[in-house]
């Protein structure tokens, strides 16, 4: 943990800065200084936010090309792997941006988690009249762990519906798998988080509600593109024609009605009693 918070240093330094900047100068509470800070860190993501919307929506408008590598590589997943890479690259496709808000997101977490764990160590006893308070007094001190005070509890519960907003609004763009790892993580993460400070807690139910608010706007502003139909490549199949013949086959001539035939035989027939019918007519 110690070599883990020195990593960090470098990020938890300038978040305690921010929020010593934000307590000082906008007049407000350290816990909605937390808020705050929680906004300015998403606005930075926002480009990296719409690269990520943009990457979903490109993986699932090739959606029906990759599966049909995957289905004729089944057999051999290394083939199937060097295959699928070489797909990405020619249509630059990064299924990694897609990840790329939380990954960049993560460290900013951890290192928030040191400075509320020694906040009132290290930052409170300079602003001794501060209050750690939340809400007017809802939450007595953002410091606590959330399983210390009813409050913490009643966050945590805003803290799983509004993280199962966020996923399902951005279901839109989000892989099938991915949404379910998302629907199911904050049910695996609460043995965990009520060891975590309140004023985490804030920062994680502030992330969220930013989550639920994109998802909207995603869903308005970016529509979603039409799939691209399976090209027939020398790593895609092509599509079998019914009846497994994949000839083009000539249009059949209707069967007369009242004949055991196939059809074109009675046509034949005409044309031969034609050419009999010639020369009796000259005789």
């Amino acid at each position: 943990m110690t070599v883990l918070a020195g990593l960090l240093s470098p990020i938890e330094e300038p978040l305690t800065r921010v929020l010593e900047w934000l307590y000082g100068s906008a007049g407000i509470s350290w816990a909605w200084a937390i808020v705050v800070l929680t906004v300015l860190v998403r606005i930075v993501l926002v480009p990296l936010t719409i690269k990520q919307v943009r990457s979903m929506q490109k993986l699932q408008q090739h959606a029906p090309e990759l599966k049909a590598i995957q289905q004729k590589y089944k057999g051999d997943k290394q083939r199937m792997n060097e295959e699928v890479m070489k797909f990405y690259k020619e249509n630059k496709v990064n299924p990694a941006a897609s990840c790329l808000p939380v990954v960049f997101q993560i460290p900013v977490f951890i290192a928030l988690f040191y400075v509320l764990r020694d906040f009132e160590k290290e930052v409170f006893p300079k602003y001794p009249d501060s209050s750690l308070g939340f809400l007017n007094g809802v939450v007595p001190n953002i410091t606590n762990n959330v399983n210390e005070h009813w409050s913490g509890w009643v966050l945590l519960v805003i803290y799983v519906g509004s993280q199962l907003a966020s996923t399902l609004l951005m279901s839109t763009t989000m892989d099938k798998k991915q949404r379910l790892l998302f629907l199911i993580m904050p049910f695996a993460f609460i043995m965990f988080i009520i060891r975590f400070p309140v004023g985490l807690m804030v920062y994680w139910v502030t992330t969220n509600l930013w989550t639920a608010g994109q998802g909207l706007i995603t869903r308005r502003l970016i529509p979603r593109t039409a799939p691209v139909i399976p090209k027939r490549t020398s790593r895609t199949e092509p599509a079998a024609r019914p009846g497994g013949d994949d000839k083009p086959k000539a249009v059949a001539t209707a069967k007369p009605q009242g004949s055991g035939q196939p059809a074109g035989s009675g046509q034949q027939k005409q044309v031969r009693r034609r050419k009999k019918k010639g020369p009796r007519t000259r005789r």
